[in-house]
């Protein structure tokens, strides 16, 4: 484990495992580095697996300045980790919250990204959920200054799209449940505000990806209700893309259905560093049914 500094002078806490091609992990939300235990007990036979705990989530710093939470800097410090490892380019991994990162790091630092995986991604970019969803940050902000990790933790641990991993896996779902009771109140609560509440929905991001060439594969659970149609939008809109919709799955793909998720990572990254990625056949694109109305 290692410290990495930030540009502006927070530190982060930094795990790795394993030896070869680069992978970056980022944690959603209610994760943390732990999150992606089954992947670096996998993948890291065959990668160099590179965990870490984002900003507001000890042992990294946990900043008082609500302006040093942000989606930008959060793709920032992805970048920080990069550096500080001395990685010119990397493949990322992110979910939710770590997803909207990876997103935002393929489309900042394209030329850094050899890859980026955008998993349950889309809480809050529907446009008419969007003032629902940042004024739910407000009160969970509120409700976790007031009550507490663990308060929160129990209510949060069986959301919609988080009992399908307690059914499926209720030791592991145990295990999340008392990791996220054991995160910073106020870093969580800072993150909420900052992070959540504040980024750019992906429906407007339309334009820059569209732009958008580093190869991506999108990732969601078919329950993970908020992120369905955001993520067809996304594949719709990336070119370099693939979408994977893992059947009866929530919203941690990862731990939920770690085997396929596992594999599915692998096999990507395979055929990044092959070569083997490829841009759509614009004949995809027609918005004929079947292309006969070609003149």
């Amino acid at each position: 484990m290692t410290r990495v500094a930030t540009d502006d002078g927070i530190n982060l806490h930094v795990e790795e495992t394993g030896t070869g091609i680069p992978i970056i992990f980022v944690h959603e939300f209610a994760g943390d580095l732990r999150s992606w235990e089954p992947q670096v007990r996998d993948l890291g036979r065959r990668f160099r697996c590179i965990t870490f705990n984002a900003r507001g989530y000890p042992p990294s710093d946990v900043p008082t300045d609500p302006a040093a939470y942000s989606q930008a800097r959060a793709a920032a410090d992805i970048l920080a980790v990069a550096d500080g490892l001395g990685l010119d380019t990397v493949h990322v991994v992110g979910l939710s919250m770590g997803g909207f990162a990876a997103l935002q790091f393929g489309l900042s630092y394209p030329d850094r990204a050899r890859s980026i995986v955008v998993a349950g991604a889309g809480y809050g970019a529907e446009r008419d959920q969007r003032e629902r969803f940042q004024q739910e940050a407000i009160t969970i902000a509120e409700a976790l200054r007031t009550n507490g990790m663990a308060k929160f933790a129990e209510r949060y641990a069986v959301g919609p799209t988080r009992v399908q991993f307690q059914n499926k896996d209720p030791r592991g779902w145990a295990e999340f449940v008392a990791q996220l009771a054991g995160h910073s109140a106020e870093g969580s609560a800072l993150t909420q505000l900052g992070v959540q509440r504040l980024r750019p929905s992906i429906y407007d991001l339309e334009e820059e990806m569209q732009a958008l060439r580093v190869p991506t594969l999108i990732v969601t659970g078919d329950e993970d209700w908020p992120c369905l149609l955001p993520n067809i939008f996304m594949k719709r809109t990336i070119l370099t893309s693939d979408l994977l919709v893992i059947p009866g799955t929530g919203h941690t793909a990862n731990l939920e259905e770690p085997s396929i998720f596992n594999q599915a990572v692998e096999r990507f990254v395979s055929q990044v560093e092959a070569g083997r990625w490829r841009s759509r056949d614009p004949r995809a694109q027609s918005e004929s049914i079947t292309g006969m109305n070609k003149g």
